[in-house]
């Protein structure tokens, strides 16, 4: 095992990294941008190194700043968290180029998944179900137009490099699509200095559930069950939940082995998220996959017992998976509640500010990953997270009514929160009956 380590992240991401390296002994040099260095939990670090201005791009996101600073520091390996260099393939290369282990999957495979189009044609290969789609990039907007004749509409185009809604553009009708194109490739080649797309069909009326996968270097891999992240905002998921209420135990007992096979045949190191779609009638489909830990990781870590950034860390450090799928009990049901600083009232306006009070209620069946204290800082310069609050209870029913409590005790004064929607959306009849799709948060909830 590494006996320290860098975290390449910010805010709760490496507070929640920290809190796993204390309890294996593991020191951790933390990295902070102008704006975050006055934070209250950099002092539970072994070291800080203030790294740059609050632009991201001349902090968090300077490869060679935490490559110098890790090897100055006599780190042994890098963890970049979720988010930010996470899954960077050229910043994993530069850190085994240096000597350091780069704490997720290797290299090739951030290449191939960061990749939407090849993705799909890799996951098509080892076995996984696709939504009917182009076969790769499309080469313009003439060959988009052939592939929705094959496929109809509706239909999406998506960018290749993509991620949280950017570069994609609904195609309802054939004509339609010659500005959609134009719209979608000029979102994606600002987003992401990528301007291919892929176009696959529409699923009206789906759910998003996620795969959490482990991998080592030999072979071995297991799919840890699903998580539910259809209630989303602006293609942003909001609150998720373990086990998915929509998903069949058939469907269930038929995707895991599949999912765990085709990552041990692709050889994948860490951890890492299959996203699915799953239809009206109860087929799932391939969507894409994430190279790292997922904000909402704690769910499963919650109703399994394990704690996966330790999993990251034993596989990093070249350690086989000591788990069967015998050996991960699923039990009980966790939901988790993200909670920002933003004005549900006022167009979700992020509320940037100081914390002056936080409080949230202490039971057995609560917990909270935040990194706040009361009197730091939510600077305006990054995303607005105040904690993720995430309930547990033996059943979804008992999970909802405990949630629904926890959020009416929770005090945060000096910044707004969106915390007034959570509490909807707990009392609200879809989300009780496990009644609802990707489009229920916005149509349904909010009105929009």
């Amino acid at each position: 095992m590494f006996r320290r380590i860098l975290m390449a992240n910010r805010g709760e991401v490496a507070a929640r990294v920290l809190r796993t390296c204390q309890r294996l002994g593991i020191e951790m040099v933390a990295v902070a941008s102008a704006a975050d260095r006055e934070a209250k939990w950099l002092a539970d670090a072994d070291a800080v190194v203030t790294i740059g201005p609050a632009a991201a791009s001349g902090s968090y996101l300077h490869a060679e700043t935490l490559i110098e600073v890790a090897l100055h520091h006599g780190c042994a390996a890098i963890h970049p968290g979720w988010g930010f260099l996470s899954e960077n393939a050229r910043f994993a290369t530069q850190c085994e180029a240096a000597g350091l282990t780069f704490i997720g999957p290797n290299p090739r495979h951030l290449r191939e998944m960061g990749d939407k189009a090849l993705a799909r044609a890799t996951m098509k290969t080892l076995g996984l179900p696709l939504i009917p789609g182009s076969d790769g990039p499309l080469s313009d907007v003439n060959d988009a137009k052939r592939v929705l004749e094959k496929v109809g509409t509706p239909a999406l185009l998506k960018a290749v490099s993509g991620g949280g809604g950017r570069g994609m553009r609904r195609v309802d009708h054939a004509d339609q699509l010659e500005a959609a194109f134009s719209e979608a490739q000029a979102e994606a080649t600002s987003a992401f200095g990528d301007p291919r797309l892929y176009l696959e069909r529409r699923i009206v009326g789906g759910r998003h559930v996620e795969i959490q996968v482990l991998g080592d270097r030999y072979g071995h891999a297991l799919a840890l069950g699903e998580r539910e992240c259809s209630l989303q905002r602006r293609h942003q998921k909001v609150l998720e939940e373990a086990p998915s209420p929509g998903l069949s135990a058939d469907v269930r007992h038929e995707i895991l082995p599949l999912i765990s096979h085709a990552m041990g045949e692709a050889r994948y190191e860490g951890a890492g998220t299959v996203e699915m779609l799953l239809d009206e009638t109860g087929a799932l489909y391939f969507m894409e996959m994430n190279t790292r830990l997922q904000v909402e990781h704690p769910v499963t870590e919650q109703i399994t017992g394990l704690d996966l950034v330790e999993q990251q860390l034993r596989i990093a450090a070249n350690e086989p998976l000591s788990l069967t799928a015998e050996d991960v009990q699923v039990s009980g049901h966790a939901i988790e509640c993200r909670i920002n600083a933003e004005d549900p009232d006022q167009g979700f306006r992020p509320s940037p500010g100081v914390v002056t009070a936080l409080s949230f209620p202490e039971a057995d069946h609560v917990r909270v990953d935040t990194h706040l204290r009361s009197g730091d800082r939510i600077p305006p310069n990054y995303d607005s997270l105040i904690a993720k609050l995430i309930v547990t209870g033996p059943d979804r029913e008992t999970a909802i009514a405990r949630l629904d409590g926890v959020l009416a005790q929770v005090q945060i004064e000096g910044v707004t929160t969106n915390v007034s929607l959570h509490q909807r959306i707990v009392r609200w009849d879809g989300f009780v009956s496990g009644q609802y799709d990707i489009n229920s948060l916005e149509t349904e909830v909010m009105g929009g």
